[in-house]
């Protein structure tokens, strides 16, 4: 089952930001607040070819792939590939 979303009428925007506007307490993000959200450029997109699965690896293992830091996953996907090479 989807849901469908309901977007305000323009109307309703309109109301809604008059009111967070009228809030000192909990006023709207400015733009530069706001852009600390968004996803950074520098994290590169996935390839699309990867499939999440759940799989047991031994800690001993999983500690010393993530001992190497960021993209440790990846490195263990590597690791595989040369395992089947």
């Amino acid at each position: 089952m989807s849901k469908k979303l309901i977007r305000p009428t323009d109307i309703e925007e309109a109301q809604i930001n008059a009111a967070a506007l009228a809030d000192p307490d909990n006023l709207p993000l400015t733009e530069k607040e706001f852009q600390q959200f968004r996803r950074t450029p520098g994290r590169p997109q996935g390839s699309g070819k990867k499939e999440q699965v759940t799989i047991r690896i031994d800690t001993e293992i999983l500690e010393q792939f993530r001992a190497t830091g960021s993209g440790w996953q990846t490195r263990i996907n590597d690791a595989l590939r040369d395992w089947i090479k």
